[in-house]
């Protein structure tokens, strides 16, 4: 097995807003045969260009040829999402006894932050060398309002995600109503089409879910305090591709693009239905108002750390 590349998506965010102006400019990082593209809109990431088992390059991530076909996109293609990643039901919540309104940008709820969220607006750039890293920054002032990653490890256009093969290290899920906001409920995966403790193709029990998947998984804590939890294996064996997650949150989302419908994308590619797959680490969804879920809340003076590093391989 050839290790191809390890890369780490680190967030971190305060509060009060007093940034200059800046303008929208491309990133790329590039080691050997690995490249990734960045944009500052949305924190965007663009590309991430892989050789697969046979030394083939593809780009193995969904989205847009322009810069600005991000800024009109309804898909969060590639964005770093929220303030709260996922749903508010009701777009409301309370705290400390106050009674707080969000944006309804999703029916009566607010998804990702809004309809003005960490995925529109322009990040400062605070470091960039092309062979190690690129740091964005963006300083989020009071009451404003994860990554969202569209994968498909055979190259963007290379058709559906069903083959793709998941281990997923979470043994329950936060179930969810009509609108997809959480019951409050915790309940494991044994035995129904959820469970991917043990490796299969993304597609194998989607006789028992017509729609897909667009759930949040409880993961498992690490072992060891202060490591990093393990939160997915997949392979695409066609190719070879493996791609391996790890993040300090409590949950994931899995989410088989099920809303994607005739979307034009890179080089003329029109994506389908389940044409990527998305692992977005986060808190829960709805968690401001469910007190048994993990608070998300940040106080005053505190600090917000959001890891995922990701290790890509071929064999």
């Amino acid at each position: 097995m050839a290790n191809i590349c390890s890369f780490c998506v680190f967030i971190v965010l305060s509060s009060l807003c007093f940034s200059k102006a800046q303008h929208v400019k491309v990133y790329e990082l590039k080691r050997g045969y690995f490249s990734a593209k960045f944009t500052n809109y949305g924190a965007t990431m663009l590309s991430v260009i892989l050789p697969d088992k046979t030394g083939k390059l593809d780009d193995v991530v969904l989205g847009y040829d322009l810069v600005n076909d991000y800024k009109n996109d309804t898909t969060y293609f590639g964005a770093i999402v929220g303030r709260v990643a996922n749903r508010i039901g009701g777009a409301k919540f309370i705290l400390n006894g106050v009674t707080y309104k969000t944006d309804a940008n999703d029916g009566k709820n607010t998804l990702h932050g809004g309809s003005k969220g960490f995925s529109d607006v322009i990040w400062t750039v605070k470091s960039y060398k092309k062979h190690s890293h690129v740091t964005f920054s963006y300083e989020s002032f009071d009451g404003e309002e994860a990554l969202h990653t569209y994968w498909n490890l055979g190259g963007h256009n290379s058709g559906d995600i069903m083959s793709h093969r998941l281990k997923l290290f979470g043994s329950k899920i936060t179930p969810v109503d009509s609108e997809l906001i959480p019951t409050g409920e915790i309940v494991p995966v044994r035995k129904t089409p959820y469970d991917f403790r043990r490796p299969r193709e993304i597609g194998s029990k989607f006789d028992q879910l017509p729609h897909g998947y667009d759930i949040n998984y409880v993961l498992h804590k690490s072992r060891r305090s202060r490591h990093l939890r393990k939160v997915a294996v997949v392979v695409e064996s066609k190719c070879g591709r493996k791609m391996e997650l790890w993040t300090n949150m409590p949950g994931v989302q899995f989410y088989t693009s099920n809303m994607l419908k005739n979307e034009k994308g890179k080089n003329g590619t029109v994506y389908g239905k389940h044409a990527g797959f998305c692992l977005e680490t986060q808190g829960f969804p709805d968690a401001v108002n469910h007190p048994n879920f993990p608070s998300q809340i940040v106080k005053p003076r505190g600090i917000y750390k959001h890891f995922m590093v990701y290790r890509f391989t071929a064999h």
